[in-house]
This record gives C-alpha cells, structure tokens and sequence, in this order.
C-alpha cells in the first residue's frame, strides 16, 4: 500500500493539469468566439441607424448619394465580388501549376524546390500598397497598352470587352489581386500535395502511368479538398483586401457588365469616404458596408468548411 501512494500522487497531479489545460484552452476558445460576436454586435449597433432607416434594400440598392442620404451596398458587393473572382480565374491555374512543379518535378533536386518555394511566398510579405503603387505605375500602362486595347479592338463586339479602355478598372484590380493570393494559395497547396502518401502515385506508377497522369488521376484528387481550402484562404484575402484595389479599381461607383470599366469595392469605399463621411446616415450605412464585409467572409469561410466536411466525409465513405 505504502508502494502505491506517489503513483495515486502522480495520477492525481496529472489529473489537475489536464483539468487546468482543458480550462485553458477552453477559454481561449470562447474569447475568439466571443470576440466574433461583440464584433458583430458592434458593428449592427453602429450601424442601426442606416439599418432602420433602408433596412434590407440596402443590400440591392444601386445609388449613393450622400447630397441626398440615399445609400445602397449593391454596386460595392458587385466589385467586390468581381474582382475576387477574377483573381481566382487568374490565380488558381498559376498557383496549382506552381505547387505541382515544386512537390512532383523538382523535389529530388536538393534545395532547389524549398529555394523557389521561399521566393514565391516572399511576394506575401510585400506590403499591399507596395503591389499598388507598382500596378499604378508600371502594371496598369502595360495592361492598358498590350492587353485591354487589343482585346478591345479584335474582341470588341464581347461584352466583356466593349467598353473604351482605362486602365484603371476591374481587369487591373482582378490581375494585381491575383498576383497577391499567389503566394497564399501556393503555399497551402505545396503543403497539401506533400502530405499524398507515395503509395498513391507509386500504384499508378506501376501500371505504367505518366507523370501527368499520375498527378491528374491520383495527386490532384486525393488533395482537393486541401486545394479548396487553399483557394478560399486566397478568396478570403482578395475579398478584404483594400490599398491595392483602391489605387487601381478607378474607384467609379457603378455597375459595368465591361471588364475595362471603373468600379469599387466595400474595402475600398471605407478607405476613400470614411473619414470623410457627412452626417450620421452616412457614417452609419459605411458601418453598414463594413458590416457587410464581415459577414461576407463569414459565410465565405462557414461555406468552405462546410463543402470541405462534405468532399472529406465522402472520401472516407469511399474507403
């Protein structure tokens, strides 16, 4: 009996600190939780007046003018989701091409791949005003120049290309966004594609597969649902994204069907007229925007996790 005393002791103190450690990361859970929901609420708070004042047709309305406190989200939602998408249209291909190079056509070249890999996900570490003043001043000419005018001039009865070319414009803000997510959505997908066990590219292998089709019937598949969740962080980063877009989207609230067309976004308006706002309706209906953008990554991010519990669960159904 003497013998087994220090045991119950040791049993006992381990018993206290998983308690401890369970209490602890509980609270840590519950602050971010909690942090979320007095974000919301302040923001619905602050915003109660343009809330009471459109309530839900803020969201279609087309019209800001603050001369007459008319305010709508509608324009601002449609760049908004514009741009993003056409960064991933841009983005996706590039980044997929990359963490495939990297992960299954130079990984026997010691040090060469994690040397690429470190200079792609440098470009992350660039301050977005950076990316915006270059896309200002070098990028936005280029592409007005070799890109929109011909496009314009060969493909011009395409609405997509109708209009006259600016430069400053949702194709520029989608390009300068796309080169901006690259580096996200290639890092999470080069982490993804690593962690295929070899057994799957070895069987293919050895029934005498290419490489390509190794990688298109046996990587790509087992890793897309981490691919997905890399190509929603990238969303996620283009949605929110603000000085960058700001400086080359024109900034021209409307809506175009065109791509050479000017046009804003929800960071980008809080950026240009917050502080310059006039009067309590329109300080709250940029609330309101702000508030819009929060949930709109919300149901982003909710989304995602959704669709990759559903391709995940399907995956171990299969097995």
């Amino acid at each position: 009996m003497l013998e087994k005393e220090p045991t119950r002791k040791a049993t006992s103190r381990k018993i206290g600190g998983d308690s401890f450690l369970k209490i602890v990361l509980g609270v840590a859970a519950a602050g971010i939780v909690g942090l979320l929901i007095l974000l919301a609420g302040e923001l619905t708070n602050s915003a109660s007046v343009s809330l009471s004042k459109f309530g839900l047709s803020f969201l279609w309305g087309t019209k800001w003018d603050p001369g007459h406190n008319i305010f709508g989200a509608l324009t601002f939602i449609y760049g908004t989701a514009l741009t993003s998408g056409l960064s991933l249209l841009f983005a996706l291909p590039v980044s997929i091409g990359v963490a495939v190079f990297l992960t299954e056509k130079i990984h026997h070249l010691s040090g060469v791949g994690p040397v690429i890999g470190t200079l792609v996900e440098l470009l992350a570490a660039v301050p977005s005003v950076i990316f915006g003043l270059w896309a200002l001043l070098v990028l936005s000419p280029a592409i007005k120049m070799y890109v929109e005018i011909p496009l314009n001039r060969y493909a011009g009865s395409v609405p997509l290309f109708a209009c006259t070319p600016f430069g400053l414009d949702f194709f520029t803000a989608g390009l300068i966004l796309a080169i901006m997510i690259i580096p996200t959505i290639t890092a999470v997908t080069r982490d993804v594609l690593n962690a295929v066990p070899n057994s799957q590219r070895e069987a293919l292998y050895a029934l005498g597969a290419t490489d390509w089709e190794v990688i298109r019937r046996s990587v790509i598949p087992y890793a897309r649902s981490g691919i997905f969740g890399a190509t929603i962080l990238g969303l996620g980063r283009a949605v929110g994204e603000t000085m960058a877009v700001t400086m080359v989207i024109g900034n021209v609230p409307k809506i175009s069907g065109c791509l050479f067309s000017g046009g804003y976004t929800l960071s980008s308006l809080l950026a240009n007229q917050f502080f310059e706002a006039s009067g309590p309706v329109m300080t709250s209906s940029l609330i309101e925007i702000a508030l819009v953008l929060f949930l709109l990554a919300l149901v982003i991010n909710i989304g995602a996790r959704a669709l990759i519990w559903r391709i995940t669960k399907g995956a171990r159904a299969r097995a």
